[in-house]
C-alpha cells in the first residue's frame, strides 16, 4: 500500500513538473484565459458562453495574487486529480500495479497535457467526466444509494463548469436502458438524486431564463462560425491523436467490456462509448469536446491488459505496453505544445502542417497553430494602450473600447494603469460603466476594421491620432491598432447604449 501511494505521488509530481515546462517564455496568456480571469471581477450565476464555476476559481487566483504561476496551477491540479481518479478506478476494478502504471502513464502522456496548460473550463470538465464515471462504477458494484447522490453532486458541479457534461448523460442514458442496470430508472432514490442535481444547477438555469438563454445564441453562433468548418471525419481523426500512445489500451477496454467476465457488470460502458461518440460526430463537435470520455476507458483497458498478459510469454508484452505511451509521446511533445518559439515553428512549418496543427477555426492553414498565435502580442497591445491612456491623464474620464474579448481582457490583465477595458463582444457587453460622462475614447480595432476608423470617429472629438499597433506578425492580433480620441463633442454614452441595445436585440 505504501509503495502504491509513493508511485501515485510520483506521477502527480511529474504531472506538475511537465505542465510548467510545456510553455516557452516567448508566449503570454491565451485570449480565453483573460476572459475567465475578468469574470471573477463580475461574479454571477452565469455568463454568455459558460457557467460560473471557472469564475469562482479565478476569484481564488486573484486572492492568491493573480500571478501566472497560480493561473497555470489550477488546470495542472485538475489534470493531476484526473490521474488520481483513474488510479482509484483501476483499484476499484481490482487492477494490479502494472495496470496502475499503464493507466497513469497513458493519461499522463496524452492530450491532457495540452488541455491542462490553459486556464479554461476544459480541464475541470474532463475531471468531472472521469469522476462521474468512477461513481457509476461504484454504484454498479455496490448498489449503495449514496453513490447516486454523489453522482448528482458531481454532475451538478460539472454542469456549472461547462454544459458539455450534459453529453455524458445523452450517451450514457440509452446505454443503461439496454443493460440490466435499467432497473435504476424505477429506483426512487434515482429521482431524488436527479432532483438534487436540478436544485444545485437551478441558479444557473434561472440566470439563463432571466437573460433569454444566451447559451442558445452562443451555440448557434458557434455552429455558424466554427463548427460549420468541422468535418465529421476530422472529428473522428482527432480522437486518434488525443491518446495516440494509449489507443491499444482504449481498444482493449472495448474488447474487455464485451468478453472479460469481471467486467460483466459494466457492459453499459461499451454502449455509452459508442452512443457518446455518435452524438458528438453527428453534431460535428470540436474534437476536444470528447476528451473527457477516455480516461475511464483507459482504466478499463489497463485492467484488462494486465489480466491477459499476466502469465507465460505474454508477460514480456507488459514492458512494451508501458513503453508505447512514452515512445509515441516524444514526437507529440516536440510539436503539440507551445514549448518551441514561433521562429522554430515557422522554420519547421511542414512538420506542423502534416499533423493539421496549422489549421484554424476558419478552416484555413496559418503560420502558427491558432492557440499559439492567441498567446502573442498581448503585452505589446497593453503597453501601447497604457501609453495612450497616460497621455490623456488630467483630460477627463477615458473609455477603452475593444473589438474583442481577448483585447479587453489582455489590456485589463497586463495594464499598469488599472484600465477597465470593455467590448461589445462576449461578457464585456454587460460590464460597461456608464455612470459618468466620458471625455476621451481609446478604440482598439482589429486590422481589418482599422483603415477607416479615424475618418469615421474623428468628427465626434476635438483631436484624434493613432497611438500604435501590434507589430508582432506571428500574433493573431497582428495589426490591431490603438486609436486615441480626446475632447468629446457629444455624450458618447448614448451611442454606446444604442449599440448595446441593438446587439442584444440581435442576439
Amino acid at each position: 500500500m505504501i509503495k502504491r501511494k509513493l508511485v501515485l505521488a510520483a506521477f502527480i509530481l511529474v504531472k506538475f513538473v511537465l505542465q510548467y515546462s510545456l510553455i516557452s517564455p516567448a508566449y503570454e496568456l491565451h485570449r480565453d484565459e483573460f476572459l475567465h480571469l475578468d469574470q471573477a471581477k463580475h461574479l454571477s450565476w452565469g455568463y454568455l458562453s459558460v457557467p460560473p464555476f471557472t469564475s469562482w476559481v479565478a476569484e481564488i487566483v486573484y486572492l492568491l495574487g493573480n500571478s501566472v504561476f497560480w493561473i497555470k496551477s489550477f488546470p495542472a491540479l485538475f489534470g493531476a486529480l484526473t490521474i488520481f481518479v483513474v488510479w482509484k478506478t483501476i483499484e476499484e476494478l481490482n487492477g494490479n500495479m502494472f495496470a496502475l502504471l499503464l493507466g497513469s502513464t497513458s493519461v499522463l502522456l496524452s492530450a491532457l497535457l495540452r488541455i491542462n496548460t490553459l486556464f479554461q473550463p476544459n480541464s475541470f470538465d474532463i475531471l468531472c467526466w472521469t469522476a462521474f464515471y468512477f461513481i457509476v462504477i461504484k454504484y454498479f458494484k455496490t448498489e449503495n444509494i449514496k453513490w447516486l447522490y454523489a453522482g448528482s453532486v458531481i454532475f451538478a458541479i460539472g454542469f456549472l463548469n461547462k454544459y458539455n457534461l450534459a453529453f455524458l448523460l445523452v450517451g450514457f442514458a440509452p446505454a443503461i436502458l439496454i443493460s440490466k442496470q435499467r432497473a435504476i430508472f424505477v429506483q426512487k432514490h434515482f429521482y431524488a438524486a436527479v432532483l438534487l442535481a436540478l436544485v444545485l444547477i437551478s441558479p444557473n438555469i434561472i440566470w439563463q431564463y432571466q437573460n433569454n438563454f444566451p447559451v442558445v445564441h452562443h451555440m448557434k453562433e458557434l455552429a455558424a462560425t466554427q463548427l460549420v468548418n468541422v468535418q465529421r471525419s476530422e472529428f473522428l481523426m482527432n480522437q486518434l491523436l488525443f491518446f495516440t500512445g494509449s489507443l491499444i489500451v482504449i481498444i482493449a477496454a472495448l474488447i474487455g467490456l464485451i468478453v472479460y467476465e469481471p467486467f460483466r457488470n459494466y457492459k453499459s460502458f461499451f454502449w455509452a462509448f459508442i452512443f457518446t461518440l455518435a452524438v458528438f460526430t453527428y453534431l460535428k463537435a470540436k474534437g476536444y469536446y470528447a476528451i473527457g470520455l477516455y480516461p475511464v476507458y483507459i482504466a478499463f483497458g489497463s485492467v484488462y491488459l494486465s489480466a491477459v498478459t499476466n502469465n507465460g510469454w505474454k508477460k514480456y508484452l507488459q514492458p512494451v505496453l508501458l513503453a508505447l505511451p512514452i515512445l509515441l509521446f516524444i514526437p507529440f511533445y516536440s510539436i503539440g505544445f507551445p514549448n518551441k518559439s514561433p521562429e522554430f515553428i515557422l522554420s519547421h512549418a511542414e512538420k506542423y502542417k502534416e499533423f493539421g496543427l496549422l489549421k484554424w477555426e476558419d478552416g484555413k492553414d496559418h503560420s502558427l497553430p491558432q492557440d499559439f498565435a492567441d498567446m502573442l502580442g498581448w503585452k505589446e497591445l497593453a503597453q501601447k494602450t497604457d501609453s495612450a491612456y497616460t497621455a490623456l491623464a488630467g483630460k477627463g474620464k477615458t473609455l477603452v473600447l475593444c473589438d474583442n474579448y481577448g483585447q479587453a481582457g489582455a489590456i485589463n490583465f497586463y495594464s499598469k494603469q488599472n484600465i477597465k477595458a470593455v467590448s461589445f463582444n462576449a461578457d464585456y457587453i454587460n460590464w460597461f460603466d456608464l455612470s459618468e460622462k466620458y471625455e476621451n475614447l481609446i478604440l482598439v480595432k482589429e486590422k481589418k476594421d482599422a483603415e477607416t476608423e479615424l475618418q469615421k470617429t474623428s468628427p465626434y472629438f476635438q483631436t484624434s491620432f493613432i497611438a500604435g499597433s501590434v507589430t508582432n506578425s506571428n500574433a493573431r492580433e497582428f495589426g490591431t491598432t490603438v486609436f486615441v480620441f480626446s475632447g468629446a463633442k457629444v455624450d458618447i454614452r448614448e451611442k454606446i447604449k444604442r449599440e448595446i441595445s441593438e446587439r442584444k436585440k440581435g442576439d
